[in-house]
């Protein structure tokens, strides 16, 4: 079989005023399906693979990775090894997830394969996004491929300037816009929502979201197109058959043994003993019955469907009693208790509880010196707000190795997302702002825990955000007809429901927002549905967070950097940095203050503590005074004239000393009295322009007792030398 790799297959759809290529056969084609797909200068190869599996992992073992190529926008890794190794940037991790999301709910969950898809930004033009190019490419990859997919799906992203919606905006016109949403749609439904908003109405984002899934319809025609171009036959695959009378048997076994009756009891923990204990009793019954041979494999296929037995006794509670497992309705926030200053050193600190989901955050101020600089392909970016979230195994009574996993950093950018526009600007708070979200405990929602406790520390840190920020997470049931969407949900209706919405902002409006879905789509009513009901709940929320604290802290803690600034004279600037840096560098070893200085003279001062924030006052000052008339300075002797001595009185300060007004007494030489480099303390004039007169007579009359009278310019100016002009002196 030959064919010409320069003769690809090409499809192009039009998107708003984009026109997206969809390329395939020039690259990658010993891969099972590989797109190119470009929009401008932006150009994402995505590429899908596969391989049996050698034994049954448990669970569909899909992995997605998305890379950017420093050369793709005609730059140099800025790492040692100059080149793109380790582990992937924070970026790259959160795209990664953003592609992962929507597609794997697409493939059969018992697909006996190993599968990756690899996305590599090769190309970028610093105009159009490269995420949601990667986000549809990899529907079309793996729609070309022999993988069965209940695709495709195509991603897109929101925008709204001036009130206009926008689709997949440039980055320029991402700065203006008051939305920022990425989403993935089918032909009917959305299936991921992933962005951030300035305090937006639910309604508006619900429009936008309607107004991204019809306009990116395109898209899903042009993947459908090239497939039939160019797609591989799909491998036949058909789902495993269940012996209809051993599920039939473990179905009666568990509810003999107390599955409902687990399921209704409210604590986590002891919950899953309850639901442990039901599963060793189903087994023990099942290895005890003489027409079964129990093996490791029939011991795995009882327990999926004792899984599959919990699942619908909790839907079916919920969908005909309105009765969730922890007791409540389904519109209920489970109980919050909050404390805040919990952590005597810290910044700022606070205990969030809702239910058996507890988050301890924790808030940090540093220097501008602090920021997080991130390297990225559309340049080097400072990162002056930043969000952590951990979720160490104890939180949920488990051992496990202890990494930031995708989860973590995929979490902690939802909560940044959600408290970053109330953060004050630099010019009004000029501190870096670091929130660490530590959960303690997790029974469900710890990520909107992250938001509530962020919102908490931050204003008990004294943090001066624009409004309060709490979030909560919303799940759906769907049988047949019936919907029902779930306030607040717990772990386990997560785990057995069909979505986790999960929406945070404001009293205004919304500020960040995340959807999964489970079934094939969400339709916009039930969104709506949503955004309503969480709505009220976090209200509800804002209100409990108030009585705890309703406003930032008046003062920052004792022991937060303490800042001020000051603006100093362009001139003195090498001065106060002195030979080789060795005044700045005094000035931080003495405080500990770091010090940022301008070109045009503006000084940013952050210290530890308010002794030590005055005393790197004092050292930068220093090179910064003025001299007064009629005040005392004691200064170095630079110069021997005849007429006189030049004394630095401040830095780059000179004065001259009149051999008149160098003692009480007449002298016949100025070296009687002076020598350079002897310390002497004088009394400052006259100050005329850039001229400064002094005098050490003055100082010593006044030691003396005796009063000291300046001599009149005209008096003093006549018949001697010191009172010419440095014109007439040269002559």
């Amino acid at each position: 079989m030959t064919f010409d790799i320069f003769s690809p297959s090409r499809v192009y759809a039009k998107v708003g005023d984009q026109e997206i290529l969809f390329e395939s056969g020039r690259l990658a084609n010993q891969a099972d399906g590989a797109v190119w797909i470009q929009c401008g200068g932006t150009v994402v190869l995505v590429t899908v693979c596969s391989q049996a599996l050698d034994f049954d992992r448990g669970f569909f073992p899909l992995t997605v990775e998305y890379s950017e190529r420093m050369y793709a926008a005609g730059r140099i890794p800025g790492s040692f090894f100059r080149r793109e190794i380790g582990r992937p940037s924070e970026r790259e991790t959160l795209v990664s997830r953003v592609i992962d999301r929507p597609i794997r709910p697409l493939f059969p969950k018992d697909l006996p394969l190993e599968v990756q898809v690899l996305a590599n930004v090769i190309s970028q033009d610093t105009e159009n996004e490269s995420d949601v190019l990667a986000l549809t490419g990899a529907s079309a990859a793996v729609l070309l491929s022999p993988l069965p997919f209940a695709g495709p799906v195509a991603g897109g992203r929101v925008g709204r300037i001036d009130g206009q919606f926008i689709l997949n905006p440039t980055f320029e016109q991402q700065k203006v816009s008051d939305i920022n949403i990425v989403f993935a749609a089918s032909r009917d439904a959305l299936t991921m929502v992933e962005g951030e908003a300035l305090f937006v109405p639910e309604d508006s984002i619900i429009d936008a979201l309607e107004f991204g899934k019809n306009a990116i319809q395109p898209l899903l025609d042009a993947q459908e197109k090239l497939a039939s171009l160019c797609g591989k036959p799909k491998i036949p695959y058909a789902p495993k058959e269940e012996d209809a009378a051993f599920v039939q048997r473990v179905h009666d076994l568990a509810k003999e043994m107390g599955i409902e009756e687990a399921m209704r009891v409210p604590e986590k923990l002891a919950r899953k003993e309850a639901r442990k204990e039901v599963r060793t009793k189903v087994l023990e019954a099942l290895a005890q019955d003489p027409n079964l041979e129990l093996d490791e494999a029939m011991t795995k296929t009882a327990s999926d469907i004792i899984a599959d037995v919990e699942k619908h006794v909790v839907r079916d509670r919920i969908v005909n009693e309105g009765i969730r497992i922890d007791g409540r309705d389904t519109q209920s926030v489970r109980p919050i208790q909050i404390e805040t200053g919990v952590l005597p050193r810290a910044h700022g600190s606070a205990i969030f509880r809702r239910g058996e989901t507890k988050s301890l955050a924790v808030t940090t101020l540093g220097s501008s010196s602090d920021e997080q600089k991130v390297d990225s392909l559309i340049g080097d970016v400072s990162k002056r707000f930043m969000l952590h979230y951990n979720f160490p195994p104890f939180s949920v009574g488990e051992v496990k190795p202890v990494r930031v996993s995708r989860r973590e950093i995929g979490h902690g950018a939802l909560a940044e997302k959600s408290l970053r526009p109330t953060i004050p600007t630099d010019e009004k708070f000029p501190f870096t702002v670091r929130v660490v979200s530590e959960t303690v405990e997790s029974n469900g929602s710890s990520s909107m825990a992250a938001v509530c406790g962020g919102c908490l520390a931050l204003m008990d840190a004294g943090v001066p955000i624009s409004a309060p920020v709490a979030g909560v997470a919303m799940g759906l049931i769907k049988e047949g007809d019936r919907v029902i969407v779930l306030t607040d949900i717990l772990g386990d209706e997560d785990a057995l429901g069909d979505m986790d919405f999960k929406i945070a902002g404001t009293r205004e409006g919304v500020t960040g927002i995340q959807m999964d879905i489970k079934i094939t789509g969400l339709t916009t009513d039930i969104m709506r549905q949503a955004m309503r009901q969480a709505h009220t709940a976090r209200q509800y929320i804002l209100d409990c967070m108030a009585k705890a604290i309703d406003k930032p802290r008046a003062e920052l803690s004792r022991y937060a950097p303490q800042h001020c600034e000051l603006d100093v004279n362009p001139d003195i600037i090498r001065l106060i940095i002195g030979p080789g840096g060795k005044n700045i560098k005094a000035i931080t070893q003495t405080t500990g203050a770091s010090v940022d200085i301008d070109d045009d003279g503006h000084i940013a001062i952050f210290a530890p503590t308010k002794d030590a924030l005055n005393q790197a006052y004092t050292m930068i000052t220093y090179y910064d005074q003025r001299p007064e008339v009629g005040k005392n300075y004691t200064g170095k002797v630079r110069k021997i004239l005849e007429i006189g001595a030049i004394v630095e009185i401040l830095p780059n300060v000179e004065a001259l000393v009149h051999i008149s007004q160098l003692d009480s007494r007449r002298i016949q030489k100025v070296e009687d009295v002076a020598r350079i480099g002897d310390d002497m303390c004088v009394k400052v004039i006259e100050i005329a322009g850039d001229r400064v007169r002094a005098s050490r007579k003055a100082v010593l009359m006044e030691n003396e007792g005796q009063t000291w009278t300046p001599t009149p310019p005209k008096q003093r100016s006549q018949g001697k030398e010191g009172g010419r002009s440095r014109k007439e002196r040269s002559r």
